[in-house]
Formats: C-alpha cells, sequence, structure tokens
C-alpha cells in the first residue's frame, strides 16, 4: 500500500478514527489495533510475507527476553550471535543470493572455469532492509546493557511492524519509541495539525518534483551517450533532486502520520541539500541509516580513535557496507566507496565536524562563501549519485566518459518546461525557510498570517492533484 495511493487515503483515515473515538483510552487495546493494522498494510502487497516479519520480530523478541535473564557474558555473545545471524541471515538469502552466486560464477570464468547455475526466482519482500536493522538493533542494545527487555509480546510486534515507518523508515530505536508505544496516548490537536502539514509537504515532495524528475531523468539516462555533457550533469542533479523528493517525502509522510496517531519519530532529514561539505551531508541526510551504522559499525570497530589507517579503514568499511545494505549490485558499492573518498580529505584534515550548526542560523541569506560551498558539495554528491541510478559499472563509466567531455560547458538541453524549473525552485526555496525546523513547513503556524498559509496549502494540494495521475512507487521500497 504506498502512501500516494487512493488505496492508503481510504485506509489512514479509517485507521485514525477507530484508533482515537473507538479505543483512545485504552493503550492495550490501541497497540493490538495498531499491530493488526499494520500487519494489513504491510499484507497489502504480499499476504505471504508476512510470516517472515512475524518470524524477525518473534526471533529478536525470544533473544531479548533470554538477554535479560542471562548474566553470563559468554552466553549473551551466543544470544546475541544468533540474533545477527538470523536477521542478516534472511536479508542476505533474499537480498544478495542471486548477486553472490552469479558474482561466483564471473569470477569462477575469469580463472578459466566452465561453471553455470540458474538464478533462484527470489522477491525481495519490501521494506526487508529496515525492519531487519530496527529488530537486530533491539537485541544489541539489550546486550550493550543500554536497554532492557520487554515483556509484553504484543508492544514489541508494534515496535518492529509500526505501519508509518514499516518499509522505508525511519529506522526508529527502541530506546525512542518502545516506551512511546508502552504508554498511554492522548489527542494533542496542535501536534496532529503539524502533522497534517508535513503529511502534504511530504506529498508534494514526492508527488511533483520526485515523480516531476523521474519523467526527465528516466529518458536521459536511457541513452546518455546521445547527451552532452552539461545536460548529463544537469540530470545527476535533476536524479539526486528526485531521490530526495522521493525519499525525504515519504519519511515526512510517515513522520506526519505518526503525529497524528500520538508518536514522535526521529527526523530523518534535515535539509541536507545545505550542507556545506560532505560529512554535513551525510550527518543530514537519512539520518536514521547513517547512525545506525555509526553506532553499531563505525564505533564497534574504534570509531575515529587510534592510527590514522584505523580512522581510514573504519571509514570506507561503513560507506562500503552502507552501498551494498542499498543493493545488490556493484554500483552500490561503487557508490559507497565514491562517498568514502570524498570524505577522507574532511577526515585526514580533522574537518568532518566543523559545521554542527545550521548554515546562516538565523539570516535570511546566505554569504558568498556558504553559497559556493553548498552548490560544491551539492554537485559533488550529485556527480557520485550516477552511481546510485546506473544498472551496472560499464554504464556508469559510458555517463562519466560522455559528462566529462569538451561539452560539458555548453549550454543544457534537456526539453525541462518553466513551469517545472519553477516548482523546483519553489520546493527549494521554500525549504530554506524552513531549514531550522524539524520540517519545512514547522515554521508555518508562528510566521505565516491564515490569509497566507490556507490559500498555500490550497496551492498544494491543487498541484499534488494535477501531478498525482504521473504517480510512482517510492524508490526505497526496492531497498
Amino acid at each position: 500500500m504506498l502512501f500516494n495511493s487512493l488505496e492508503f487515503a481510504l485506509f489512514f483515515p479509517v485507521v485514525f478514527l477507530l484508533y482515537w473515538l473507538v479505543l483512545g483510552k485504552r493503550v492495550t487495546a490501541q497497540n493490538c489495533f495498531l499491530l493488526l493494522a499494520s500487519y494489513f498494510f504491510y499484507g497489502w502487497w504480499d499476504w505471504r510475507f508476512l510470516l517472515l516479519l512475524f518470524t524477525s520480530s518473534c526471533v529478536d523478541f525470544i533473544i531479548g527476553w533470554a538477554l535479560g535473564r542471562t548474566p553470563e557474558q559468554g552466553k549473551r555473545k551466543v544470544l546475541l550471535g544468533i540474533s545477527v545471524l538470523v536477521n542478516l541471515g534472511i536479508l542476505g538469502f533474499f537480498k544478495y543470493y542471486n548477486f553472490f552466486l552469479e558474482s561466483f560464477v564471473d569470477a569462477f570464468s575469469l580463472l578459466g572455469g566452465n561453471f553455470t547455475t540458474e538464478r533462484l526466482a527470489i522477491i525481495l519482500p519490501v521494506g526487508l532492509s529496515f525492519y531487519t536493522f530496527q529488530s537486530m538493533s533491539y537485541s544489541i542494545d539489550i546486550y550493550r546493557r543500554k536497554l532492557q527487555p520487554t515483556r509484553n509480546m504484543i508492544t514489541f510486534l508494534t515496535f518492529v511492524s509500526f505501519f508509518p515507518q514499516l518499509v522505508a523508515g525511519p529506522i526508529e530505536r527502541a530506546r525512542h519509541l518502545l516506551p512511546q508505544i508502552e504508554k498511554r496516548r492522548t489527542f494533542e490537536y496542535e501536534q496532529a495539525v503539524d502533522g497534517m502539514r508535513q503529511i502534504l509537504w511530504g506529498l508534494f515532495k514526492k508527488v511533483v518534483i520526485a515523480d516531476g524528475c523521474a519523467v526527465y531523468v528516466e529518458m536521459l539516462f536511457a541513452d546518455p551517450a546521445s547527451q552532452t555533457g552539461s545536460t548529463l550533469l544537469l540530470g545527476g542533479c535533476l536524479f539526486l533532486i528526485q531521490v530526495y523528493g522521493d525519499f525525504s517525502g515519504y519519511s515526512d509522510i510517515a513522520l506526519g502520520c505518526a503525529r497524528l496517531l500520538g508518536f514522535r519519530l526521529m527526523q530523518n532529514f534535515a535539509f541536507p541539500f545545505f550542507a556545506r561539505d560532505v560529512a554535513e551531508f551525510w550527518r543530514r541526510w537519512n539520518i536514521s541509516l547513517t547512525t545506525w551504522f555509526r553506532d553499531y559499525v563505525y564505533i564497534p570497530l574504534g570509531g575515529s580513535r587510534g592510527s590514522i589507517w584505523r580512522k581510514v579503514r573504519n571509514t570506507f568499511i561503513v560507506f562500503i557496507t552502507c552501498g551494498f545494505w542499498h543493493g545488490a549490485n556493484w554500483t552500490f558499492v561503487l557508490w559507497g566507496f565514491a562517498h568514502a573518498v570524498l570524505f577522507l580529505p574532511l577526515l585526514l584534515r580533522k574537518r568532518n565536524r566543523q559545521y554542527l550548526d545550521t548554515v546562516a542560523a538565523g539570516k535570511r541569506l546566505p554569504g558568498a562563501l556558504e553559497l559556493w560551498q553548498m552548490v560544491k558539495t551539492f554537485i559533488l554528491i550529485a556527480l557520485v549519485t550516477i552511481l546510485f541510478r546506473v544498472e551496472t559499472p560499464f554504464d556508469g563509466w559510458v555517463y562519466f566518459t560522455h559528462l566529462f567531455s569538451n561539452t560539458l560547458f555548453s549550454l543544457p538541453d534537456l526539453g525541462m518546461t518553466n513551469d517545472f524549473k519553477g516548482l523546483l525552485t519553489f520546493m527549494l526555496l521554500i525549504e530554506w525557510n524552513g531549514r531550522e525546523g524539524q520540517h519545512a513547513l514547522e515554521c508555518m503556524k508562528n510566521h505565516w498570517p491564515k490569509l497566507i498559509r490556507y490559500p498555500f496549502y490550497y496551492l498544494l494540494l491543487i498541484l499534488i492533484s494535477k501531478y498525482a495521475e504521473n504517480g510512482q512507487t517510492f524508490i526505497y521500497f526496492q531497498f
């Protein structure tokens, strides 16, 4: 069930009304209802994968319960190992089995062997990478004694399957979301209104911006050899905007829906297009995933402690692993490697944490240096993101060789309409205006009078309805 579908437009109001009007004073009943609604939401794609979701959840619930009763460190390591093995085993089979099989066959062929095999017809369950990491982090936190296990299985199953963020995040931590599920919730009007604003902006970014960019991106990436270098550079920038509009749009809708149900999920995007360097970009992009890799991979490896070699090694391991998490393709590995290369100079010069504030905070416009830093960072990220879109490393080679040609400084010709250029500018201006909040429209309540606010909302609704007929699935559903 897609957030931008008619089915969800019918599903969520029914859930909202039953949740508050019928079950509003009974937290156990609310949680049971949320669990059923979440399983219905997930089963809408393919009910067979509900068993996989339930199995993964049960494993970590039992492991968490056992860890809470086991003081011996050796036994605790075994229990944690079972959780990691089961979760990564499920993820590895459904997502990477054919990739490793084909890579083995290719390597065997290069050595002169003659080995053939058939791919398995494996369907990747939607959201598997997200809920696997969320469930597994629960066991890891209990093992580290940072969390006490819950004794209520309904509560835990609801935590793993909570439908607003089930299939594409944010990847919530049990320390943040479980207490909200356990306590009694009351309807807060102001929070609900702000949640609706966030949903509206998320739909605009997805339906109007992301799906609008997709038309040009698909045309360009289908035949990059026939395009000028400047057009290919513009295409890379548009694809980055498409991914942002698609994924941050999903996150805004997820957070807004959660707020309507009385929950506060973690911010997943903090206006990354206004980052001044690559390190700041990654602190603002897909925050739940980057902090997951930081806490459960980078820091256990030693983090930034120790020798320069260890810092470099850990950085490459995290970025390459993050790339591989996105998909079973060498292009994702190259994408992660390229980001590590961009990050490395900042790390070596100890400048990877120089921008922890918001750019031009309290100001209407950025300074000339800040503007240059943002444009430079955006272009660097856009160039690397091309690897995220091409299907093979060879396709990436073709794209870049034509991009960095003598036509790079010519005028781009992608046939983009003036209306869509205006919409892109509009999106960036609204995001810039709201960059100090949790989402772009959060500041509207206190700074925009009603005579401006409500026509603005209607404008967004009109634009969403106009572009809705070109609706596409969310990009991150494939991960």
